[in-house]
């Protein structure tokens, strides 16, 4: 599929399907996930940020690409001493795209080793896509995939992961990320709630392509889950701004162990907020910073939790932002693993 990486940075199993979909705005969609609707059956109107908005996604990025970049070399490095240097990187479109562009590039400039870099599509509820699955078994060893995320909300997409993998033998369901607040692996670069610059923007930071799609009527039995390529949005494109800004970073980074970590994990803490708020269903509920942004771009939101310690804190001011110009609640809740949460309105407040 077309993108505006370069297939040295990534080669994504999937399939164009730009001009067959008609993107819906973002409140009749929210209104037929809750009907029942699949959401991967539809795709959303790309939010276009305000100018205040991209001045708080710059100063987002430069206060957090070393940070991030840290945690990338963290990650890295456990990846090669976990997997050997034959491992092949599998990111999970599309937030996974430009986190494994960067452990690419960092186990490059480390190892002297290029590792292949594939990008694939799982949909929560759906499953893997199993067309791709084949192509990659079809040319490296099973237990030389990985799959990579940028971070971790709840743990909805590892639990898809290890259902989805049993089919496949030799074929580990770990999966590697940046920031994992919800505390499910090891395999990861943090587990603070840090801000991923990119979980700020949608596909002007993820090469310009769309959420990936899956409806019977446009993918076929053979074919790869779709997206869309947005080439109208070229001149907006910030991609390799993302990455060049966090990669110059790496030389500069001096690993220290000195990370605490919370007990428990973090679904434990979701359904406390389920119960809370009188929520049943725990999918309405999107934990962390990176999980939070999502909903404000692309749901519905009836309210923002955030946790009174980061009051001011520039890592949540996007947040901040995006939920002024919705004109979201803002409320302040006591949270452990996470320094924000967003939940989605339910259908009947829709």
């Amino acid at each position: 599929m077309r993108s505006s990486y370069s297939e040295d940075d990534v080669i994504l199993l999937l399939k164009d399907i730009t001009g067959q979909v008609e993107p819906q705005p973002t409140i009749e969609r929210e209104k037929l996930i809750q009907a029942g609707k699949h959401y991967s059956e539809m795709l959303p109107i790309e939010y276009v940020p305000s100018e205040k908005y991209m001045q708080v996604y710059k100063e987002a990025l430069k206060c957090y690409s070393k940070p991030v970049a840290e945690a990338v070399v963290k990650l890295g490095d456990k990846i090669i001493s976990t997997k050997g240097k034959n491992v092949v990187l599998v990111s999970l479109a599309r937030a996974g795209i430009p986190i494994g562009i960067l452990v690419k590039r960092y186990i490059k400039e480390k190892y002297n080793i290029s590792p292949v870099h594939y990008s694939i599509s799982i949909i929560r509820g759906r499953g893997i896509d199993g067309n791709a699955m084949k192509y990659m078994l079809s040319r490296h060893e099973a237990k030389d995939l990985l799959f990579v995320d940028g971070w971790i909300g709840k743990g909805a997409i590892l639990n898809e992961l290890k259902k989805d993998l049993k089919a496949y033998e030799g074929v580990s369901s770990d999966i590697a990320v940046i920031a994992d607040p919800a505390n499910v692996t090891e395999l990861c670069g943090t587990h603070e709630d840090i801000l991923i610059p990119s979980s700020c923007l949608n596909s002007t930071v993820s090469g310009l392509i769309s959420r990936t799609f899956l409806r019977d009527d446009i993918i076929g039995e053979n074919d790869f889950h779709g997206a869309v390529y947005y080439e109208e949005l070229k001149d907006s494109d910030l991609s390799y701004e993302f990455i060049d800004e966090i990669e110059k970073k790496f030389k500069d980074i001096i690993i220290k162990d000195d990370e605490k970590k919370i007990e428990g994990h973090g679904i434990e803490e979701v359904r406390e907020i389920g119960k809370q708020f009188e929520i049943d269903d725990i999918n309405l509920i999107k934990p962390g910073i990176g999980e939070t942004t999502r909903v404000l771009l692309r749901r519905v939101p009836w309210k923002v939790l955030i946790d009174k310690k980061y009051i001011g804190d520039s890592s949540i001011a996007h947040i901040i932002r995006l939920a002024k110009e919705k004109n979201v609640k803002i409320e302040y809740y006591p949270l452990k693993h996470y320094k924000t949460c967003g939940i989605i309105k339910k259908f009947s407040d829709a």
